[in-house]
């Protein structure tokens, strides 16, 4: 099968182009053209013009946000329809809307609203209609910051726990944040409903929240001399008792720089840490917590389902192509695009 991938590259050439995210198996991640992050990806998707196919090495989300950035002449194929996003599923358009309804009630006109990039084109183009942007775990700071000076709250979407981390980063008091509760319609906050400055929907990845305080003890007790290093999608108890935090490139590099002999325990996906195992044999390195496994979506994508979806392209019939309806891709870029300015 991999000669075949090979093969099929070579006669594609430049009208085939392969991204592919960290968190992809390395039995994939071999014939990606580009590897990166939701931010780096997405900025790839900005600048590829020259693709007639871009088959998309990760979740739905990532392709859709690839069919919004890329020209109508380009398909974007996903190996796999499964490989989707728990938690971007946590958001949807109506349960948005009736919260924005909501919320308007309560606040009036004060409110920024702002989704991280692991979220649906629907709720991007939402977003981007009522003027507010994409974040990235890269940008977050900027882009909370972008917010901030343009109203007085800002309503983040769709991971609470991205949102708590980056607004205590830049002094927002837990006393300041509320959450909204989709399911039962629910705005939940201790004090003073005017104090309020940031609103976190209640969502979260569905692999990092597996990360826990015990498991920094446990590595603590067991060996004190690891480092630790977290994503920011992490549980803010599970940050704050870490050594470092910060997006997936961060932590990547992180290691890349760290001395030869040191020893680190990662609080990310698995595919992407045994990868940095295998990368950096004179580093000490384990997943935060020893019972971690992959994101089961992002692992839906793999060899057999990549083939395929290049042979249905020298087929003459490409399947899983990921198309945005112009009126969702319009506003969803909207907000894309803001987030591209402000970095």
């Amino acid at each position: 099968m991999e000669q075949r991938v090979q093969e099929i590259k070579q006669t594609l050439g430049d009208s085939l182009f392969i991204p592919g995210h960290h968190y992809q198996k390395d039995e994939v991640i071999q014939f990606a053209d580009a590897v990166g992050d939701s931010l780096q990806l997405a900025q790839v998707s900005v600048e590829n013009s020259k693709a007639t196919y871009i088959v998309f090495c990760g979740v739905h989300f990532m392709a859709e946000t690839a069919d919004i950035l890329t020209n109508n002449d380009q398909n974007v194929l996903l190996p796999d329809m499964r490989a989707g996003c728990s938690m971007a599923d946590m958001a949807d358009i109506y349960q948005t809307e009736r919260a924005w309804s909501s919320l308007q009630t309560i606040f009036g006109d004060s409110i920024v609203p702002l989704t991280y990039v692991n979220s649906t084109a629907a709720i991007k183009s939402f977003v981007g209609k009522h003027g507010g942007a994409t974040v990235t775990s890269s940008n977050a700071h900027n882009m909370v910051n972008w917010a901030f000076s343009q109203k007085e709250r800002i309503l983040f979407l769709p991971d609470q726990h991205l949102g708590r981390n980056t607004a205590s980063d830049i002094g927002i008091g837990l006393d300041e944040m509320a959450i909204w509760d989709p399911i039962n319609n629910e705005l939940l906050f201790e004090g003073d409903v005017e104090r309020i400055k940031a609103i976190l929907w209640k969502g979260h990845c569905s692999v990092h929240e597996n990360f826990t305080l015990s498991n920094v003890e446990d590595v603590r007790k067991n060996d004190p001399s690891m480092n630790i290093i977290v994503h920011p999608e992490c549980r803010k108890e599970v940050v704050d008792a870490s050594d470092y935090n910060g997006s997936t490139n961060h932590i990547i590099r992180t290691i890349e720089q760290a001395n030869p002999g040191t020893a680190w325990a990662i609080g990310t996906e698995m595919n992407l840490v045994q990868r940095l195992i295998d990368q950096h044999p004179d580093k000490q390195i384990i997943s935060l917590n020893p019972h971690m496994c992959p994101c089961l979506t992002m692992n839906r994508i793999d060899l057999v389902h990549l083939l395929w979806c290049l042979e249905s392209i020298i087929s003459g019939k490409p399947v899983n192509q990921i198309k945005v309806s112009q009126d969702v891709s319009t506003n969803a870029a909207l907000a894309l695009h803001r987030m591209f300015h402000s970095l």
